[in-house]
Order: structure tokens, then C-alpha cells, then sequence
């Protein structure tokens, strides 16, 4: 099977351990152990529960009490609409394989998380795109949306909160997203891996496994809930999908681990408090970033509504692989160039780092642009 390189995972693997400042990071400012032993309101000697743990696969498809939190994060969904995966990246990929044949139609937002449409594509499906725009704010234009969702259209797969560009659909918006897959039977496959980080209100938007009866929503552990060393996530929706990705499912995960499985459920049990620590990070952050892209003549975004990237679009003449590769070696700060996710003229840059982090970063940023500006 032939499938396209991984446009940003190859340059996170070539830089992320050679720069000084990362801020291409994706996640909230990961926990450690005893930060979510704090969180939980248990200490070290709560540890001891895991000494006599037998170390073997483990309940093969999650723990009860895993699956029930996971489910405790939608509002009509139950034990049995979850299946766990290793991170959000292998539910995403279950659900394609399992769901997506040869010459089937898949229409894709673009920028998103580069699975859900290299995937598909690799299967040998119809991948039609979807071009987000900046004149939208980043989000899907509904009637070409329409247009696109023709007959045979099998899978929508959409991002919400959207990598990279922290635009967000809201519920109205997803429901009209679900009218028009309604109308062909097609699933929806909604990457929900941010949710939870919303700059506004209770920081929770709706979720598609929720709203449609072919909604699937995938997500994890890594991003909103600080603990991607887990490598837990999942995908929630109708027992059909879930007895169709079970299948594929024995074929590369057997189970997840029994350690990943008892601190995900102890995050997700105590899902407020560590909902809340992420949003604190990113709206205190995303207040820096604000200021910073204010001040500097070279930079323009779309604000992000949620989640832990922006994109930001340079006034520089270079391609922004050379951008980034320049930065990078001039300064130790590591940005994600736009050309790895479709988005040339464009960087990606992770703001939910502690702040000190994302402030000496934007600094260094500030006199690189100044430099290459002549005001240096």
C-alpha cells in the first residue's frame, strides 16, 4: 500500500530534539505524574495500587471504568459507543479503515491533520478537498460543502477545534455539517482531539457523535488533557462503526496498556480540574500571542477560537520550510512550516507551553523578523 509522507510528523521527527524553545508543540504543557496525582487530590502513596497490578494485556478493549469516563465526556453516548485505540492518531486511522473502501467518496476539510485525507487516499477512495479560507475565518463553506457531498459520498471528515488554525464550529454549524451528510447516508468523522480547550465559556463545544447518528467523534488523551506519553485515545459514535473498527482493531492494537489505562481514567474522572488548568494555559497564552502578533508589521492571523495552534501568515519572501529552517538555526526556536499541511506562506506555531517558554520565544521570533526587515 502506497501512502504520501506525513508532511508534519516528518518534520517534527527531523527538529523537534534540535531546538531550544519548541514552539511547534501541539500539546497543553504536559502534566507529570504527580501533578495529576495532585489534581486528583491522591498522593505518591496512592501509587501502591499499582505494585500488584500483573502487567498483562489488560481488558482488551478498555477497562469498564475507562470507557465509561470517555463516555462521561458526551451527553448521549454509553459504555458501548467507545472504542479505545493507541492516541487519537490510531482512532483516526481505525475508523478509516475500517468505514472507507476503493472508489469510495471522502471529503476532507483543508488544513487538518494530514490522516484524513493520506489515509483514504492510500485505501484507493475519492478524496475530495475542501479548502478552508481566510476570508471564512477557517470554516468550511457550507454550500460548497454541499456541492462536493455528492452521491457515493461514504465519509465528511472534518476537525473541530481545527488544527492549525484554532477555528471553531460551533453547534449550529455542525448541524447543518450533519443535514448535508443526512442527505447522502455518509458517516461524519469529526477529529475532536482539542476539545475542552474553547476560549470562551465553559471551554466544551459540542461534539458530532452528539448531534448526528452517524457522527464519529475521535480524540485522546495527548493534547487537551496534557498526557500524550499515555498514547491513549479513541473514537466514540454508533455500535455499527464500533463493531466495524473492533474487527480492524484485533488486527494492530490487541489492547492498550494497563499503566496508560489507569492514569487516563484517573485524568478523565477528574476531567474538570485538568480541563481547567489546560484552559488557563491556553487563554493566558493566547493573550500573549495577541499582543505579540499586534506589534509585529510581518505577522496576520485569524484569531484561534480554541485549541493550542495558530496559524500565522508571514510577510517574508521565502518559503516557509526556509522560514522555519532559518529561525531555527538563528534563534533555537522550532515553528511547523505551513508547506507540511498544504498551507505555504503560512507557520504553525503551538502557544500552550508554560509562558516563560512561548515569551522568550516570541522574542527571539521578534529579531529574527527584524533582522530579515532591515530594523536590526
Amino acid at each position: 500500500m502506497h501512502i504520501a509522507p506525513f508532511g508534519v510528523e516528518i518534520w517534527m521527527n527531523e527538529f523537534e530534539t534540535r531546538c531550544e524553545l519548541n514552539l511547534a508543540e501541539t500539546c497543553v504543557e504536559s502534566l507529570t505524574v504527580a501533578e495529576l496525582l495532585a489534581l486528583a487530590g491522591r498522593n505518591h502513596a496512592d501509587l501502591a495500587e499499582l505494585l500488584p497490578m500483573k502487567l498483562t494485556y489488560g481488558a482488551i478493549e478498555g477497562s469498564d471504568r475507562l470507557r465509561d469516563a470517555i463516555a462521561g465526556l458526551y451527553h448521549r453516548q454509553r459504555r458501548d459507543n467507545v472504542v479505545v485505540a493507541h492516541g487519537t492518531i490510531g482512532a483516526n486511522a481505525l475508523v478509516h479503515q475500517a468505514l472507507v473502501s476503493r472508489g469510495d467518496r471522502v471529503v476532507c476539510i483543508v488544513p487538518t491533520y494530514q490522516q484524513h485525507y493520506s489515509i483514504p487516499e492510500s485505501i484507493g477512495a475519492e478524496v475530495v478537498l475542501l479548502r478552508l479560507r481566510e476570508e471564512n475565518g477557517f470554516l468550511p463553506d457550507l454550500a460548497e460543502l454541499r456541492d462536493l457531498a455528492g452521491p457515493g459520498t461514504r465519509l465528511i471528515a472534518i476537525n473541530n477545534p481545527n488544527n492549525p488554525t484554532g477555528a471553531l464550529m460551533d453547534r449550529t454549524m455542525l448541524e447543518e455539517i450533519a443535514a448535508i451528510a443526512r442527505k447522502r447516508e455518509a458517516w461524519i468523522l469529526c477529529d475532536e482531539v482539542y476539545r475542552g480547550t474553547d476560549q470562551d465559556g465553559e471551554g466544551m463545544t459540542a461534539s458530532i457523535a452528539d448531534i448526528y447518528e452517524k457522527g464519529i467523534s475521535t480524540a485522546g488523551m495527548s493534547k487537551a488533557f496534557s498526557l500524550a506519553g499515555l498514547r491513549l485515545g479513541w473514537a466514540v459514535g454508533p455500535r455499527a462503526m464500533v463493531e466495524a473498527v473492533l474487527r480492524h482493531r484485533d488486527y494492530n492494537t490487541i489492547s492498550v496498556g494497563m499503566i496508560d489505562d489507569f492514569f487516563a481514567t484517573l485524568a478523565l474522572e477528574n476531567r474538570d480540574r485538568v480541563l481547567a488548568r489546560s484552559r488557563a494555559i491556553t487563554r493566558g497564552n493566547l493573550a500573549i500571542l495577541a499582543d505579540w502578533v499586534a506589534r509585529e508589521p510581518a505577522i496576520a492571523w485569524v484569531r484561534p477560537r480554541s485549541g493550542t495552534t495558530a496559524l500565522l501568515k508571514y510577510d517574508l519572501p521565502m518559503p516557509s520550510r526556509d522560514f522555519c529552517i532559518a529561525l531555527l538555526e538563528e534563534t533555537g526556536v522550532l515553528f511547523t512550516p505551513g508547506s507540511a499541511m498544504a498551507m505555504e506562506g503560512h507557520v504553525r506555531i503551538g502557544y500552550a507551553n508554560t509562558p516563560a517558554i512561548l515569551e522568550a520565544g516570541l522574542a527571539r521570533v521578534s529579531e529574527f523578523l527584524a533582522r530579515r526587515a532591515g530594523r536590526l
